[in-house]
């Protein structure tokens, strides 16, 4: 394979006709503005009108999404690189803080042995950074009254590696014919007892009883990317009472909501769904005469079929989703009170580019096997279904929006223009550049050196034992390179 990528980069389209012309030759329904609108006239700047969280009012339509912290302590309190990096999310602008970054609810539940624990210990430390957020949007926006920010709750399951970076300590829901071999499960006794995940509801109820003590107004009970609530949902083929039956496969999340509002925790709730997944994939070729991995091609799965080991896939033909269960999810949660959903889709570790498209993969992943504007559709078009089928009030945040780049705002705007979702969510492009909507909407344009191009060192970096950040972009980060 030659150094010339597949698919043209954001950057080579010089105007928005271009861009538009490239999404309109791959047959995508991605609508896109001609220009960039401002002030009160852009959809960005309107406020959520219909819902009330913790009794605010959400300001804007543009969020930071949760991502996996790699800087906190060995007991999972936050650092002084965790505090920069919420401080950021206050200059973003974004009126939602959709969990910061996801805080596992117990020491052995991490994916990495710095991320964020939500524990009595950390009570303190994780009060600052509510604060340092709020300090930050007061000083650059005037008010912080219609600011919301959450926090995500999370069990690595699958992925926990809670003491070594480099070993795996696996909890899972079920045994995976595809996965087991990738993650280190190689008996039933990492398959977590029914008791064993009722301690887990325990500790999520503990936890969003920690959150409120120190001023979140939400948590977002994570059902995504494989982790251990997205692999319930899976749980097609575990007997007893979390497995076999949608009913059982949701319980853990009706179980959790029960207990938070039996103990009386005043806070509301958010779920971030992987509302689409597929079977995982590997490069092919590992590595090809230049050192690059090959593009990404699904697993092996003939021996699985029908596949009863994914959420919101055609058990005939895995590669492709089907959103059934996901509409009956966004049901229930409606049902249970649960005011802001926000939609995502896949895995970062078995299949990467439907999670987050990306024309440069992370060091563990796989060139992309499509051009990544068909992942952004993807997550667009399944947001826009559920949105159809939301209940009234319920919110709904969209993901996959960095690839983008510099049509990131004429997308955004077109798409909650029509109504397919309420709210653009914005993850690794926030390491980057915090302030990129802000930019647009208040300039009409972005810096486009800023822009974050996915060169995926945001996760590459993280794989080889250094700290969250935007290494290319961002000089904090170039000054702590390694070697």
């Amino acid at each position: 394979m030659s150094e010339t990528r597949p698919y043209p980069q954001i950057s080579s389209f010089k105007s928005i006709a271009a861009f538009c012309e490239h999404v309109a030759a791959l047959g995508l329904d991605l609508p896109a503005d001609d220009s960039i609108l401002t002030g009160t006239t852009s959809p960005l700047a309107q406020p959520i009108v219909n819902c009330l969280i913790n009794g605010r009012r959400i300001g804007n339509r543009w969020a930071t999404q949760p991502m996996e912290g790699w800087d906190g302590t060995p007991t999972g309190a936050p650092t002084d690189d965790t505090r920069r990096r919420w401080r950021r999310f206050g200059e973003s602008g974004a009126k939602l803080v959709f969990g910061g970054e996801a805080m596992a609810v117990r020491v052995d539940a991490r994916a990495n042995p710095r991320q964020l624990v939500i524990n009595d210990a950390n009570k303190k430390s994780l009060a600052e950074l509510i604060a340092i957020v709020r300090k930050a949007h007061r000083e650059h926006y005037g008010t912080d009254e219609d600011l919301v920010v959450g926090f995500q709750l999370t069990h690595s399951g699958r992925f926990c590696r809670p003491n070594d970076n480099r070993r795996s300590e696996p909890q899972v829901a079920f045994r995976h014919p595809l996965l087991d071999r990738r993650t280190g499960v190689t008996d039933d006794s990492q398959v977590l007892r029914d008791p064993d995940i009722q301690a887990i509801i325990e500790d999520f109820v503990r936890a969003a009883q920690i959150a409120s003590d120190v001023g979140a107004d939400f948590v977002d009970l994570k059902h995504c990317h494989g982790y251990l609530l997205h692999e319930m949902l899976a749980a097609h083929t575990r007997p007893g009472r979390y497995g076999g039956s949608f009913e059982n496969r949701t319980r853990p999340l009706r179980d959790m909501v029960a207990g938070i509002r039996a103990a009386g925790v005043k806070i509301d709730l958010a779920v971030r769904l992987s509302a689409f997944d597929t079977v995982p994939y590997h490069p092919d070729p590992p590595r090809d005469a230049s050192g690059r991995p090959g593009p990404g091609v699904p697993d092996d799965f003939a021996s699985c079929l029908p596949y009863k080991y994914g959420f919101a896939v055609n058990h005939a033909n895995p590669v492709e989703p089907d959103l059934t269960e996901s509409f009956a999810f966004l049901e229930l949660c409606g049902e249970l009170g649960i005011k802001i959903v926000n939609v995502t889709g896949g895995s970062p570790y078995y299949n990467p580019h439907i999670q987050r498209p990306a024309l440069f993969p992370p060091s563990d992943g796989y060139q992309p096997p499509e051009d990544p504007l068909v992942g952004v559709a993807r997550h667009i078009d399944a947001t826009r279904r559920l949105k159809a089928q939301a209940p009234p009030g319920m919110v709904l945040v969209g993901s996959a929006y960095t690839y983008l780049q510099d049509y990131l705002p004429h997308v955004a705007q077109a798409v909650l223009r029509k109504g397919w979702t309420d709210i653009v969510g914005l993850g690794r492009a926030i390491l980057a550049y915090p302030t990129m909507l802000a930019d647009a909407v208040m300039k009409g344009a972005m810096n486009s050196r800023q822009i974050c191009r996915t060169f995926s060192m945001c996760t590459t970096a993280p794989r080889n034992g250094e700290i969250s950040g935007c290494y290319p972009l961002d000089p904090y980060y170039k000054s702590k390179r390694k070697g």
